[in-house]
């Protein structure tokens, strides 16, 4: 069956599609998910909305969600995996449809427990990918020597010391506006995922890389953007991608080199050093330590490879 991406008022009737937008509210003003978070749970759910058009042959109803069986929803994991999705991308699919049957029945709109018996495959385990402290600091160093003249050179070392120093998502950093930035603490608050705040130490190093760039920063003024484009306004994720892309090319350094991986690598290097994992947790704003202990298994890996490099009877 080929199943064609189709808009809401294409598949559903009127009931579903408020439905579908009473939910995706709730995520967003009572859940205070990020506004990415509950993009891609939309399209997750009008990627559903049109299978089960298609797979019902008629416009889903609430009485359609209502009836639908184990198979139905296992026919939806299998037409994700015929068009080659990923197994991460078939378990958020499968997260976003349990989410609004849950909210379907909270809400006393209708019950559906059959969802509930469906499960993606597992996901894949994929481990952060850290730099090593050497790479670390020849990434910095690159970025530096690469045009020292330019402001916004001093805006890219600043960044990138910010995300390796503090942990920073880049998204939390490039959020930042100069009144954020406290130049003459020792600390600053960070507003993460969830608005969830919490409370970063702040390097010498940080610090030092911050203060010269807003010298020679054109566009400052309070309720300026941090970080800042060529033309003034607030810097574009991408923009650092094709940036740490370039670094990363003329140092050699792997793929997985990414603004993410300084984030992976302040974690990872933490934990090398002594830190103790709920501390991390913390600073990295983790709402689980599951999530942190990612990064444990990176540390085993690296003592394991020291180990067998450095053991005389290797």
């Amino acid at each position: 069956m080929e199943t064609e991406y189709k808009s809401l008022s294409e598949t559903s009737d009127e009931k579903v599609i408020k439905s579908v937008q009473d939910w995706l509210n709730a995520l967003q003003f009572e859940r205070r998910l990020s506004g990415k978070t509950v993009e891609a749970y939309g399209i997750d759910i009008r990627e559903f909305l049109s299978f089960t058009f298609e797979y019902q042959e008629r416009k889903v109803s609430l009485a359609v969600l209502k009836q639908m069986q184990v198979s139905d929803f296992r026919a939806f994991l299998v037409w994700q995996t015929d068009y080659n999705k990923t197994r991460a991308s078939i378990a958020r699919s499968m997260s976003a449809v349990r989410n609004f049957f849950k909210y379907l029945s909270r809400a006393d709109i209708l019950e559906n427990k059959a969802v509930l018996a469906v499960r993606a495959a597992r996901r894949a385990k994929v481990l952060p990918h850290p730099l090593t402290v050497s790479d670390a600091e020849r990434f910095l160093k690159a970025a530096e020597e690469m045009n020292k003249k330019s402001w916004e050179a001093k805006r890219d070392v600043a960044l990138y010391t910010l995300l390796y120093g503090g942990g920073l998502r880049i998204s939390e950093a490039l959020n930042l506006n100069v009144r954020d930035f406290p130049l003459s603490a020792d600390a600053m608050t960070i507003t993460g995922k969830g608005n969830k705040q919490r409370l970063i130490p702040l390097l010498p190093a940080v610090v030092k890389a911050v203060k010269n760039y807003l010298k020679a920063n054109p566009y400052l003024g309070d309720d300026a953007p941090l970080f800042v484009g060529a033309r003034g306004e607030r810097m574009n994720a991408g923009v650092v991608q094709r940036n740490v892309r370039a670094i990363r090319h003329m140092l050699n350094l792997p793929d997985t080199v990414t603004p993410h991986a300084l984030r992976h690598s302040f974690a990872t290097h933490l934990l090398q050093g002594g830190g103790d994992l709920r501390t991390v947790q913390e600073l990295l704003g983790h709402s689980s330590l599951s999530a942190t202990q990612r990064y444990t298994e990176v540390t085993t890996e690296h003592l394991k490879e020291v180990y067998r490099q450095a053991h005389p009877r290797k």
